[in-house]
């Protein structure tokens, strides 16, 4: 017990034991400054020293720009700028797929690719799995007073929905029509024989969502109208327009040619559907 406390007291000394630390010049051996010091004292300032390094380093890293370039440590603005690319880059994605999807949809009417539905390649029905053939077609009164009043003005023509005036129709070219609109034979167009290289028209504003090159129909091109209406226009000898165009009513968007298999001159075959369902054109367009 006593060489415990001897052991104790002898390490308490020099613990204790006191030192002092003289800078002195060199040259004259002056005294600058001293301090008195021990053991204990520089082990605790030593301690307290090395305890608010490491604190001060890790705010620094944790707090400032300069944890960047630590190895390990990416930079925020990179992080959030390459998010918000992966946000950009999905949602783009969702648009092409619906975007590409509806193209095929179109390309596969046009060139007959469709092996659910019985239809004329010359015709787009992309709503033919109801039977139009008992469907009564005949005119209205409504579409007689109509025509009479397209008949006056021969200039514009508007297309009535539910009593509301929606919007007018344009006629695309002038001629005589050859072939009118008969959904029983299922030709659900009308064909207007008129010069050759004439100005196709559109029938409204809208969109052009088809222009291209097909074996059965030659030239033809798709234009998408508000309210769900669509025209169409075939056979034609060029094109003006690309796909992706907005154009107005009265644009010229093609000319009247005679190309694909199944045209017998020049002529414009001319489609009108709404909510996906042929409209006769000459209701509510004068042709001559």
């Amino acid at each position: 017990m006593a060489e415990k406390e001897k052991r104790s007291k002898k390490i308490k000394k020099k613990l204790l034991h006191k030192y002092r630390l003289v800078v002195l010049n060199e040259d004259t051996f002056e005294e600058r400054f001293s301090f008195k010091l021990n053991r204990l004292n520089v082990f605790v300032f030593s301690t307290v020293f090395a305890v608010l390094l490491i604190a001060m380093t890790t705010l620094l890293i944790a707090f400032t720009p300069l944890r960047e370039y630590i190895p390990g440590y990416s930079s925020t603005a990179l992080k959030k700028r390459a998010t918000d690319l992966r946000f950009k880059t999905d949602s783009l994605q969702q648009v092409l797929a619906v975007n590409e999807q509806y193209i095929n949809s179109i390309r596969k009417v046009l060139t007959g690719d469709v092996k659910t539905v019985d239809f004329d390649k010359d015709s787009i029905i992309e709503a033919a799995q109801r039977d139009v053939s008992n469907i009564d077609l005949s005119a209205s009164r409504q579409d007689s007073l109509l025509r009479e009043e397209v008949a006056r003005e021969d200039k514009y023509n508007p297309l009535i929905g539910d009593s509301e005036l929606n919007f007018v129709l344009f006629a695309p070219v002038k001629g005589s029509i050859s072939e009118p609109y008969n959904p029983k034979a299922k030709h659900y167009a009308v064909d207007i024989v008129t010069t050759k290289d004439a100005p196709v028209k559109a029938t409204a504003d809208g969109t052009v969502v088809f222009a291209e090159w097909t074996a059965a129909t030659g030239y033809v091109t798709i234009l998408k109208h508000r309210n769900e209406l669509i025209s169409v226009y075939k056979h034609n000898a060029s094109l003006t327009k690309e796909q992706g165009e907005l154009v107005k009513a009265g644009e010229v968007i093609a000319t009247v040619g005679d190309t694909g298999e199944l045209t017998t001159g020049p002529h414009l075959h001319f489609e009108l559907w709404l909510d996906g369902n042929p409209i006769d054109p000459t209701s509510i367009i004068d042709f001559d």
